[in-house]
């Protein structure tokens, strides 16, 4: 079954961390069955999770999880269930929109503990960590070879204290954004752009001269897992987003083509970051022992 990709329907960027007016006495699942609308925030530029093609369609891997769990949604209500597309370009703006209620979901992004007071999280349907970005021709790697080196990261995003190459003696260098790290090392005011290693070597892909760069080490400095966020108090639905998130996975697990052409898109030994499948099964299995085994369908 081909995927559908999603066209680019809605924008919306949330400024300010306030809370709504509106009542949130009525869940995602209830708003959703009054509606028919499953808001969406999402960037549009993160290759391999969410980005436009050339096509000018919004396409990824977390988009396309994201239509899975609308066809839930739809099994679960019996009725049509649309996606409306929240274009937030940072953190801060999603969180910001799950916490007012203006977006259900929000996917590709990073768990951590802190997060994890004010929105709750999926299981994990990627797990990543900490790589940097460099000029092929340096000799840069290890943590030993960044000594005294300059290492751009986004402020805000990832402490210093969660990647090892800090303990190299770095120096570093403040960043607003993607694609201002990556600009950094192109014009040399930085050695290194350390981030989201699966999104780094999405990015490099993308550059005019991709071959020119190189995303290292081979094993993360500090692994880390890929979730959905959604607002808190809406069991129900954290349930369906699991429950899909699980039956993708043991599809991709038990060979079904749906499941395995959708993730090898993205992650296959031909994907745009190449992994191989034992790995992936490996990781999906882990991830769903830790529940159960979603049944067969009769």
């Amino acid at each position: 079954m081909m995927y559908k990709k999603l066209p680019l329907i809605a924008f919306s960027l949330t400024t300010a961390l306030i809370f709504p007016s509106q009542s949130l006495a009525e869940t995602v699942v209830e708003r959703v069955a009054r509606t028919g609308i499953l808001n969406v925030g999402t960037r549009i530029d993160l290759v391999p999770y969410a980005y436009v093609n050339d096509e000018d369609e919004l396409v990824g891997y977390s988009i396309e999880l994201v239509e899975l769990i609308r066809e839930t949604l739809e099994n679960e209500l019996g009725k049509d269930v649309k996606i409306k597309v929240v274009v937030d370009d940072t953190l801060d703006e999603r969180i910001t929109s799950i916490i007012n209620r203006e977006v259900d979901i929000a996917c590709d992004t990073i768990f951590t503990w802190q997060r994890d007071n004010f929105v709750d999280f999926s299981l994990a349907y990627g797990i990543s960590g900490i790589k940097v970005l460099v000029k092929k021709d340096s000799n840069l790697s290890t943590p030993d070879s960044f000594k005294n080196k300059r290492i751009a990261i986004i402020e805000n995003i990832l402490r210093p204290e969660a990647i090892k190459v800090i303990e190299s003696q770095v120096t570093i260098v403040d960043v607003d954004s993607i694609e201002a790290g990556i600009k950094a090392v192109e014009e040399g005011n930085a050695d290194g752009f350390a981030f989201d290693g699966t999104i780094l070597e999405g990015m490099r892909q993308t550059l005019t001269t991709p071959e020119d760069y190189k995303v290292v080490p081979d094993e993360s400095y500090f692994k880390h897992g890929i979730a959905c966020m959604v607002p808190q108090q809406n069991s129900t639905f954290l349930n369906l987003v699991n429950f899909t998130i699980g039956k993708m996975m043991d599809g991709y697990i038990n060979n079904d083509p749906r499941y395995v052409n959708m993730v090898n898109r993205y992650f296959g030994e031909d994907g745009i970051v190449p992994i191989e499948s034992q790995r992936i099964k490996d990781f999906f299995e882990m991830i769903i022992i830790t529940r159960e085994q979603i049944p067969p369908e009769q």
